[in-house]
């Protein structure tokens, strides 16, 4: 699989297993979009609406100030994406605080995918000069959280019932952080 950033023309790397990484570029949201409505949609992990319109999605996801990673499979299909961008604003005191939303096609989930590109995305964003990453997992549920912590994150603090969980209703929501 390869893991590519937007706008570098298919330059990327290989993990030690065939794998390769890329940025994503503009032309690969056909290929998120499916995957992203979907797991909007499922609402388990994010806080979008879950009839967002495509291109608000696009934007959210795409949009100015983000660096777009996405992990192909061998055929060239995007099974994974993750984007990040300064948790509050470009330009501003607290930007080299990163923020980053990861997702792998549930079809591909399982697979250690996101493992993968959560390491590329935290070893790009260090060299992009962000001194941490934070955000928030809900709680229920969420393997990603397990994920997290292995990877070095705390949990700061948990919302409560700050998402509406479309299972489990009412859950909290961890702060996660990870200095780089």
């Amino acid at each position: 699989m390869l893991i590519r950033d937007a706008g570098t023309g298919g330059n990327g790397s290989h993990d030690g297993n065939g794998r390769r990484h890329q940025d994503g570029e503009d032309a690969d949201w056909s290929q998120i979009w499916p995957f992203w409505r979907k797991i909007v949609e499922a609402r388990e992990t994010y806080a979008w609406a879950p009839d967002t319109p495509e291109e608000k999605a696009r934007a959210l996801w795409m949009g100015a100030g983000k660096r777009v990673h996405v992990v192909e499979d061998e055929d060239g299909v995007i099974v994974a994406t993750a984007s990040v961008g300064p948790n509050y604003g470009a330009g501003g005191p607290a930007a080299h605080i990163a923020n980053a939303g990861f997702m792998v096609d549930p079809e591909h989930a399982g697979r250690g995918i996101g493992r993968l590109l959560a390491e590329h995305v935290l070893e790009q964003a260090k060299s992009d000069g962000y001194r941490g990453m934070v955000f928030n997992a809900v709680v229920e549920t969420n393997p990603a959280v397990r994920l997290w912590t292995s990877l070095g994150f705390t949990i700061l603090g948990t919302v409560p019932e700050a998402y509406e969980h479309a299972r489990h209703g009412l859950v909290g929501l961890h702060i996660m952080y990870r200095a780089l």
